[in-house]
């Protein structure tokens, strides 16, 4: 092709828009953005998915609108996300349980296929915790107790699909001890059973901990975190105190339908991390005992998978069976 033809080409190229982003693209945002929270309001996600939505809105000059949709450990409201209109104005909060669901029952929608990450947000570790009048003190004269009495203890959770469960099920086999399940409709009712004292023990994540722990209704024996946290520096964490390499954390993150733009995404991923960093957010975070990441969207797939992949194998080990 002579250059005269080739410029007569490029520019029937160019009048075509082919190689264009879509209108749709090219303006984004131009309206209001809904942020789905698969969950109930009052919990971690919903908490930290209002304070980034407060500051993103600013930065993106929309509005950003916290949609609670809970229901079935988070899959309600994510499945709405998935079967969305792909054009970067229904994003999708969610966390840990969106790992642990599609190997616990079939799902209306195929996560890895469906959703396409935007960025890891934060993390959150749980604090292993008992009543305050339990005999216990200490992580280890737990596992003692459990050992001498397998299946009699118990510890509760809001249900198989939740991280409270999954990370009660990976450090008992990870020492190799069997306590009894008991499931919660919600965790906000695990939380009050172990007020209560209805059960021996239980994980739950440190923004939902803090206050009774401080107040002293519930003993913390250990923190699910790689390390200690500043917030309870003299609680240890599991791997000092009995599972070598015991890390597990609520994460959360920011999903958008497949199908949207790769223009969209790296500038949602974009104005997300930059909230991120600015003091203010950074502060609400470390008040709520969560760590920022701010990932880019490769690095939030690969943590993904490798989350998938430990959950798969924890359910396997358990005996749990796919409903």
């Amino acid at each position: 092709m002579n250059r005269r033809n080739f410029n007569v080409f490029a520019a029937a190229l160019a009048a075509s828009g082919f190689g264009a982003l879509p209108a749709a693209a090219s303006n984004w945002p131009s309206k209001p953005i809904t942020l789905v929270v698969p969950y109930a309001p009052g919990g971690t996600a919903d908490a930290l998915a209002r304070v980034l939505a407060q500051h993103l809105g600013t930065k993106l000059q929309v509005s950003v609108v916290v949609l609670n949709k809970a229901g079935a450990s988070g899959v309600i409201g994510a499945a709405s996300v998935a079967q969305a209109a792909a054009d970067g104005y229904t994003v999708l909060y969610d966390a840990t349980p969106l790992s642990i669901n599609p190997h616990l029952q079939k799902l209306p929608f195929d996560a890895a296929k469906d959703l396409q990450p935007v960025a890891l947000v934060g993390v959150t570790p749980m604090l292993a915790v008992v009543p305050k009048n339990s005999p216990y003190n200490t992580l280890q004269e737990l596992i003692a107790a459990a050992a001498n009495a397998p299946g009699k203890l118990t510890f509760c959770s809001g249900g198989q699909g939740t991280v409270q469960y999954m990370g009660s099920e990976l450090f008992s086999q990870g020492v190799g001890i069997k306590m009894l399940h008991v499931p919660y409709r919600a965790g906000g009712l695990a939380l009050q059973a172990i007020l209560a004292g209805e059960v021996d023990m239980g994980f739950f994540n440190l923004p939902a901990l803090s206050s009774h722990i401080k107040g002293g209704s519930l003993k913390p024996l250990a923190i699910t975190s790689g390390k200690r946290n500043p917030l309870f520096p003299t609680v240890p964490t599991i791997s000092e105190t009995g599972v070598k390499g015991y890390e597990v954390y609520e994460w959360n993150g920011m999903f958008v339908p497949s199908a949207t733009p790769a223009d969209i995404v790296t500038r949602l991923n974009a104005a997300v991390r930059e909230v991120l960093a600015m003091p203010e957010v950074k502060a609400r975070f470390e008040a709520l005992g969560s760590e920022i990441v701010g990932s880019q969207p490769d690095e939030f797939r690969k943590r993904l998978a490798a989350e998938s992949a430990r959950w798969a194998e924890t359910i396997k080990a358990a005996g749990i069976k796919k409903e």
